[in-house]
């Protein structure tokens, strides 16, 4: 029973990559008019189908909105009963139908060309009446759907799913929309947090900072490391900027020497000129140097250089930029 599901699958999959590969030979001259048709769009996408189509036409809509072509969904069946007052005259209608006859999206049709509202088809169908009255067609014909009995649309929607990632993505490039354009539409996302996120979202300051002076002893330097838990505290001098660091490494290589913990002052211990950064720097970017320079944690300065805050790999691991 187990080997009859796996042959369905893979039939299914040849099948169905198949119809992808057809694509190809549809890039032409029709996708390059229909991307610069959506490309000089003033307004939004409006992308529209019904039944599985209508499910492909959400997605499609949705990809393009968050990868900076300003999109949305708008259901055939409901647009004739006040729906259609979502297009405006700086819209362009994406609609998608396999058969290119689906009765709800050819009732819009009088409606859009009296508005004179682009409209871009996506049909098997090239003969069909919405590929005839479309201002350009994809032809995203398939040879058999991988339903055995061909009547779910199966090849039909994934062929239209990959045109529209193909329009998707032509745009994106053509826009030069970039990681952080995509992180600005993904705020709660991972990748939103991590190309978003600045140092002083997520920073000890105050009295978290583990900070001493120049004449601390290591005593008491070990002291605020501890309540801080940092691994590392700041030095500051009298002027209050920053003039060094002390680390937990600082201190596991310090044993091999003899020290007087309460006479040894941190000044002659710890690592001058430790790397910095600034409060408005992206945690990505501190994560990427603390990866290079293979240190556990960064100071933050202000403009004078007094040390304001501190973070830790510990910090950037609960904030998921990790």
């Amino acid at each position: 029973m187990s080997n009859t599901f796996c042959l369905a699958a893979l039939r299914t999959i040849s099948i169905e990559k198949s119809a992808i590969a057809d694509l190809e030979h549809r890039i032409d001259d029709d996708f390059e008019q229909a991307c610069q048709l959506l490309l000089n769009c003033k307004g939004h996408i409006v992308v529209t189908g019904m039944g599985k189509s209508g499910h492909i036409a959400g997605k499609i809509a949705a990809t393009l909105a968050s990868t900076g072509s300003p999109a949305f969904f708008m259901h055939p069946g409901e647009a004739s009963h006040g729906d259609l007052g979502m297009i405006t005259s700086t819209d362009v209608v994406l609609a998608l139908s396999y058969s290119g006859t689906t009765a709800e999206i050819l009732t819009l049709l009088p409606l859009l060309q009296r508005q004179g509202i682009p409209l871009v088809a996506m049909t098997g169908d090239t003969k069909s009446t919405l590929a005839q009255h479309a201002d350009i067609n994809l032809n995203v014909r398939v040879n058999a759907e991988a339903c055995p009995l061909g009547l779910a649309p199966t090849s039909s929607t994934t062929a239209c799913l990959v045109m529209g990632d193909a329009l998707a993505i032509a745009l994106l490039e053509a826009r030069g929309f970039t990681a952080e354009d995509f992180a600005f539409s993904h705020p709660s996302g991972a990748l939103g947090r991590r190309l978003l996120l600045q140092l002083g979202d997520i920073m000890h300051r105050g009295i978290d900072l583990p900070l001493v002076s120049e004449q601390t002893s290591l005593a008491d330097t070990l002291l605020e490391m501890t309540r801080k838990g940092l691994g590392m505290a700041a030095v500051a001098n009298s002027k209050g900027q920053l003039v060094g660091i002390y680390t937990d490494g600082d201190l596991r290589r310090g044993l091999k020497q003899p020290l007087d913990l309460r006479q040894t002052a941190i000044v002659d211990l710890m690592s001058l000129q430790p790397m910095t950064a600034k409060a408005d720097m992206l945690a990505a970017k501190a994560l990427k140097i603390m990866e290079q320079k293979k240190i556990n944690a960064l100071v933050v300065v202000d403009r004078n250089h007094h040390p304001v805050g501190a973070i830790n790999m510990h910090d950037l691991l609960r904030a998921g930029v990790l």
